[in-house]
């Protein structure tokens, strides 16, 4: 599974259900993906996730 932070946006790749389980545990802590992004990339950088390690790019 991948998730990549993007200034506007974020992409989530990975099985249906690997995408369900993280759009609900990111749910749990941002109320909108807005505040998803910030707290995840304060520094405007791109960032990709490859499970649980970030990836600068």
């Amino acid at each position: 599974m991948k998730i990549y932070v993007h200034e506007k946006g974020i992409i989530i790749a990975g099985k249906s259900w690997e995408v369900r389980r993280k759009l609900r545990e990111y749910s749990k802590e941002h109320k909108l993906v807005k505040d998803w992004i910030r707290s995840t990339n304060p520094d405007g950088r791109n960032i990709c996730r490859q499970g649980n390690t970030p990836v600068q790019y």
